[in-house]
């Protein structure tokens, strides 16, 4: 709930947003290469920097732009190159629903993206608080947003207890950050909240003697800073694991590209092999129709995805005759070792590939 004791000390909606802009003007972030009123570019930028740091964002979005200047180029491009330059960035359903946007608004939208936030919220991967930020920085809509950074911000200075995904802490701070909107400047307000929980409130260590609300943090004044926000209620972690077929033949590596749903929806994977194959040599042979030599197992690396950690089990086949034309063509691929850089991988098997190609840089988890 939100705290009433000292709600006295607690700042007014324009206090807030006043004393948050002038804090951006002098401390906040204005180099960021996405920040224009270009409505493509603030759009990118968002989707990329849902659930990911700025540092990591930044080399991919320069690689994303020179590659897709616009939504023209983004929506008539193949999605497996889309794909391509996604890897590595995690979460590959936002680079399928970016490409299932573009094509929206080049299809639907003549190539203009809506302007209000309510339209773009009915694009594909963009929920009301990306679709806010858009709306703010591309147009001047005075629409609130809620992301973990904003979030964080509000359970921390005024006092919100429970944890911000349940459905019912979540509906009260969408109503407190809506009555904090100022009437203008919504544009350097929406930074302001994004770098403040970005550079200063943040998770661990925040540099609350910078923040301009100090002396007004209900989280800081009742020391409760480690506190708030609520964490999400603990659960045991799942633990899965399987084996990768990882079959070679003359320097190239034979992948299967993953359906569209599902973990690493769209990406190029090494086969999975059975839990029933006691034989993975043998499994390989009735499966595509290849002769590999005895199996041998790679050291095993796990790769955490958001609600299961999975342990990978590589297991190395070596194909020593041409191999004949393999069934299911559209799926299945042969990358040669050099050419990995520029697919579509998930991590760890990015990670595996550039164990076999160099391996002094592999080290199991």
């Amino acid at each position: 709930m939100i705290h009433t004791k000292n709600d006295m000390k607690n700042p007014t909606p324009n206090d807030f947003a006043h004393r948050l802009c002038a804090w951006q003007r002098e401390h906040g972030r204005h180099d960021l290469p996405w920040q224009s009123s270009d409505p493509y570019r603030v759009w990118l930028s968002e989707i990329m920097l849902q659930q990911t740091q700025v540092d990591t964002v930044i080399p991919y979005y320069g690689r994303f732009l020179a590659r897709f200047p616009d939504v023209a180029s983004l929506a008539a491009a193949p999605v497996e190159d889309v794909m391509a330059l996604w890897s590595g960035l995690g979460y590959y359903a936002r680079a399928r629903n970016l490409h299932r946007a573009a094509r929206t608004v080049m299809d639907t939208h003549g190539g203009v993206f809506p302007r209000t936030a309510a339209g773009l919220a009915a694009l594909p991967g963009i929920g009301r608080s990306t679709a806010a930020a858009i709306a703010a920085f591309a147009h001047g809509e005075r629409a609130a947003i809620l992301d973990g950074n904003v979030k964080r911000v509000l359970c921390r200075i005024f006092g919100v207890d429970g944890y911000p995904g349940d459905k019912a802490v979540e509906t009260r701070l969408w109503a407190l950050a809506d009555s904090l909107l100022p009437e203008h400047d919504i544009e350097r307000y929406t930074q302001a909240q994004m770098d403040l929980g970005a550079t200063v409130c943040t998770r661990a260590r925040p540099a609350c003697a910078r923040c301009p609300f100090h002396d007004d943090c209900v989280a800081r004044r009742e020391h409760r800073i480690a506190e708030l926000p609520t964490p999400r209620p603990r659960k045991t972690v799942p633990q899965r694991s399987a084996r990768y077929a990882v079959i070679m033949h003359e320097g190239a590596v034979l992948l299967e590209r993953r359906p569209p749903a599902g973990i690493w929806g769209g990406l190029l994977a090494l086969p999975e092999i059975p839990p029933e194959a006691e034989a993975p040599a043998a499994w390989s042979s009735a499966r595509f129709g290849l002769a590999p030599s005895a199996a041998v197992p790679l050291a095993p690396l796990t790769h955490a995805f958001t609600h299961f950690v999975l342990t990978l089990q590589p297991v190395l086949m070596e194909i020593h005759t041409p191999p004949r034309a393999l069934a299911d063509g559209a799926a299945l691929h042969w990358l040669a070792l050099e050419a990995r850089r520029d697919a579509a991988l998930p991590a760890p098997v990015r990670r595996i590939l550039d164990a076999l190609a160099e391996p002094g840089l592999f080290a199991p988890d």
